[in-house]
């Protein structure tokens, strides 16, 4: 009982030190004739800190993170992910279905806000003045986030109580407020500049007393802004599955060279994203107009995307071992040590094999199974696995054979000469000597999506039936 009064003093202190950090460039402003573009700077550091901070606080959050409506994140196959992974023995673990609620903000910001700044640096003469002040600044800043994830965030405990949203809200709502600012700096004058952005400096005050500080001003500004804030839900209970009672009758391992070899699929829907498509036409156009420089760093950041792409699918599918414990399904995650979902084997739980193009094409299995109530969409899936048939033996499993059509030679074959057919037509166009270049292109733009729908349809007929 005499320890809680004493905190109280020392929560208003840090209050207060994150108050007066904060308002240590607005005195820069008023005192030492700071310009616009100077304030600009120095709150674009310390925003992208707080953002970096951000990302890397809620890869520790405990408490699961409802799905954004209408949005989908990178890497989304790892939200369902259950279980964590301690890097450090002095760290909380790692919450894999975190990671894509991180790089959605880090996307944003490497997307639209760097190379923004970028150009903005290139072709407007900011006038930024560095001295020690301004130094003195950032360095305040930063000082005071680095203690408050250190103390206020990791020793206090405050990972097992809060969401990946959750903690993402305020680095998101600052995001904002920096492309607002970065449109005044660039349009409006000294004085109103000035005036606009030290109207920020009290905003961005109470942003970051409410979401990095415990004290009682923070808590009387967090119910301030709740009042004001949407209703939605940031935070659901920890999504972790119960395992199965009974012990384990039989296991099957997962084949790494058949989760690699099924992640073909994965890799598609990467280069179809319209971020990597633009990135692939970027190259492409470097590689014609021979900029090999540019092309080569392009090249470059479309393989690690890739590569990135195939190692969340790995650790989606690729280090589980499928139990069979009881009348239960248990696919457990050997890395995480946790067990990913339980499924009643005996039940009205459906088992059938996915006709996948993948496993078409290099001889693997999986499973469809549906009807499970533990998931958002009542369906998981079983596999890839390099024998299909003998993993369902050994497990015992009532699957439903009639998923998977036999092969059919007269289909592919058909698919395939239909879509060597269309893909003649362009070919045709740019060969042509009496279809100027000009002509050509256009005629493509125009009827590229109509080609692109009926090629995907027949090579997907195609391969379902190969």
């Amino acid at each position: 009982m005499r320890s809680a009064p004493s905190t109280v003093p020392h929560r208003t202190t840090s209050d207060f030190a994150i108050i007066a950090a904060n308002m240590i460039p607005l005195a820069g402003v008023l005192i030492s004739g700071w310009n616009i573009w100077t304030l600009l700077a120095l709150y674009w550091i310390e925003a992208f800190s707080t953002v970096l901070l951000g990302a890397l606080k809620s890869l520790f959050a405990k408490q699961g993170s409802p799905d954004l409506v209408g949005q989908r994140e990178p890497l989304h196959e790892l939200r369902h992910k259950r279980g964590g992974w301690h890097l450090l023995p002095t760290l909380p673990p790692v919450y894999p279905r975190n990671v894509p609620f991180a790089l959605s903000i880090l996307g944003l910001w490497i997307s639209t806000i760097v190379p923004i700044t970028l150009l903005s640096w290139i072709t407007v003469e900011t006038g930024i003045t560095i001295s020690w002040p301004v130094g003195v600044s950032i360095g305040a800043l930063l000082i005071a986030q680095v203690i408050e994830f250190r103390v206020g965030y990791l020793e206090t405990g405050e990972y097992e109580t809060v969401s990946a949203r959750e903690i993402l809200q305020r680095p998101t709502q600052l995001t904002m407020a920096m492309m607002l600012l970065g449109m005044v700096g660039l349009t409006a004058s000294q004085a109103a500049g000035v005036a606009v952005l030290s109207g920020f400096v009290l905003v961005k005050t109470i942003l970051s007393v409410s979401g990095e500080s415990t004290g009682p001003i923070a808590s009387g500004l967090r119910a301030l802004l709740d009042r004001f804030g949407d209703d939605d839900e940031l935070r659901r209970p920890q999504p972790e599955s119960d395992p199965a009672d009974g012990d384990i009758r039989a296991r099957v391992t997962v084949s790494p060279k058949a989760v690699l070899l099924g992640s073909t699929s994965a890799i598609l829907l990467t280069v179809f994203n319209r971020g990597v498509a633009v990135l692939i036409f970027g190259i492409i156009a470097a590689i014609f107009t021979g900029n090999i420089f540019w092309g080569s760093i392009g090249l470059c950041i479309l393989l690690c995307i890739i590569a990135v792409r195939v190692g969340s699918y790995y650790l989606r599918y690729g280090t589980i071992e499928y139990q069979r414990r009881g009348n239960s399904l248990v696919a457990y995650d050997t890395v995480l040590e946790a067990p990913q979902w339980v499924v009643p084997v005996h039940s009205r739980t459906r088992f059938e094999i996915a006709n996948a193009i993948p496993d078409r094409l290099f001889d693997t299995g999986t499973l469809t199974i549906s009807n499970v109530d533990a998931t958002p969409r009542n369906t998981v899936q079983f596999g890839p696995v390099p024998n299909l048939d003998q993993a369902i033996e050994t497990l015992d499993l009532p699957v439903r054979h009639e998923g998977r059509p036999d092969k059919d030679p007269a289909v592919v074959g058909a698919a395939l000469v239909l879509t060597l057919a269309f893909l003649g037509v362009p070919t045709m166009l740019l060969v042509s000597s009496q279809v100027s270049g000009v002509e050509a292109v256009v005629i493509l733009l125009l009827l590229a999506p109509f080609f692109a729908i009926l090629i995907g349809v027949l090579l997907y007929a195609m391969f379902t039936r190969i």
